[in-house]
C-alpha cells in the first residue's frame, strides 16, 4: 500500500476495472491477507458464485471485499467509488456533489451526495496523533446557508444566523508555517466547550496560545500563553489560525456556495483532510480510501441526521 497513483492517466491505467480495484481494497482491508470479522479466522477460500466474495473455513461467513465498510451494499461499481474517491481526495479545492455527478455520469444528484457523504465521513483517521508544541487557538463565525436562501447571519458580533468554528494550527519552525489543523462546530465560546476541543486535538504539553479570551485558562493537559489583543487586529497576534478560518471561508463558498448547519463537521472535516496532506495530494488518495475500508457502514437514515444527534 505504500504505491498510488500519482497522475490521472496513472490512476485510469491502475484501476481501469472491477478486478483492480478489488485487488486494491482487499490488499486495503486485509494486508496481512483475509482476516474472517467474524471469527478472526484466515483460511478462507473465495467463491465462483459471488463476485469478490470469500467464504470463511472456520465459522462459514461469507464477506463481499466491500462488506462492512462506507462501501456495504453499495450497487455502484467499484471503479466509480474509486473514481469519486480520487476526486475527492486530490483536488486541491474539493468536488461539490453536483461537479460529481457530472464528471461521473451518476443517474442522480442524490447517489452523487450520498457517495460525497460517505466519503466525507472518512476523513478523520480514527488514531491521528494529537497537535503539539505551539498551537495557536481561536474562534470564528461562519454564516449560515438556509436551506432555499443564500447567506444569512446578525451583523457585527451577533450570533444570529452563524455557526460557531473554534480551531487550532500547529506553529512549524518558530512560527516560519503553519503545520496540522483541527477544525470543530461548537455551540458556544465557553470553557465547557472550549477545553474539550483542546482536550481532545492538543498533545499533553503542548502549549496553546490564544488571544486571551476567559474561557481558556484551566484547559486540562496544556500550557496556556495568552496574548490580550485589546486594539490589535488579531491576526496579528495569532496569524496562522486565522489565515485558516480566512482560506475555510473562501473555500465553502467557491466550491459549496456556503455551508449549512446540518452538516457542518463533516466539511470542516473535509477541509482539515485536504488541508493537512496539501504536501501529498496523490497519497491522499490511498489514506481516503484507507479509512473507508475500515469504516462502518453508514446507510441513508444516519447520512441525512443532523450530525450532532448521528
Amino acid at each position: 500500500m505504500a504505491d498510488f497513483p500519482r497522475s490521472l492517466i496513472d490512476f485510469q491505467q491502475r484501476f481501469g476495472d472491477e478486478a483492480a480495484c478489488v485487488k486494491y481494497l482487499f490488499a486495503a482491508r486485509w494486508p496481512e491477507g483475509f482476516v474472517c470479522p467474524g471469527c478472526g479466522s484466515i483460511k478462507a477460500w473465495e467463491l465462483q458464485t459471488k463476485a469478490w466474495t470469500w467464504e470463511c473455513a472456520g465459522c462459514g461467513k461469507q464477506t463481499s471485499v466491500t462488506a462492512g465498510t462506507i462501501m456495504h451494499h453499495s450497487k455502484l461499481p467499484l471503479t466509480t467509488w474509486f473514481w469519486a474517491c480520487y476526486l475527492m481526495a486530490t483536488h486541491s479545492n474539493g468536488i461539490s456533489a453536483l461537479q460529481l455527478q457530472r464528471q461521473l455520469a451518476l443517474g442522480s444528484y442524490k447517489t452523487a451526495w450520498l457517495i460525497c457523504a460517505k466519503l466525507r465521513r472518512s476523513m478523520v483517521a480514527p488514531d491521528r496523533s494529537p497537535l503539539a508544541g505551539l498551537v495557536e487557538v481561536d474562534e470564528t463565525e461562519i454564516a449560515c446557508r438556509s436551506k432555499n436562501n443564500p447567506l444569512i447571519g446578525g451583523g457585527r458580533r451577533s450570533h444570529q444566523g452563524k455557526m460557531l468554528v473554534v480551531g487550532a494550527v500547529e506553529v512549524e519552525d518558530g512560527g516560519a508555517g503553519p503545520g496540522r489543523i483541527r477544525l470543530a462546530e461548537v455551540p458556544d465560546y465557553s470553557a465547557g466547550s472550549l477545553h474539550p476541543f483542546i482536550a481532545d486535538n492538543l498533545a499533553a504539553g503542548a502549549t496553546a496560545k490564544t488571544d486571551g479570551w476567559a474561557a481558556y485558562p484551566g484547559a486540562p493537559g496544556v500550557s496556556h500563553n495568552p496574548h490580550v489583543i485589546g486594539k490589535m487586529a488579531a491576526h496579528v497576534v495569532l496569524p496562522w489560525v486565522h489565515r485558516i478560518f480566512s482560506n475555510l471561508k473562501v473555500w465553502a463558498l467557491g466550491v459549496y456556495h456556503g455551508l449549512r448547519r446540518r452538516h457542518l463537521q463533516s466539511y470542516l472535516d473535509e477541509f482539515v483532510f485536504r488541508f493537512n496532506r496539501r504536501r501529498t495530494r496523490h497519497a491522499a488518495f490511498r489514506s481516503l480510501l484507507g479509512i473507508a475500508a475500515a469504516h462502518r457502514p453508514l446507510p441513508y437514515k444516519i447520512l441525512i441526521l443532523p450530525e450532532a444527534t448521528a
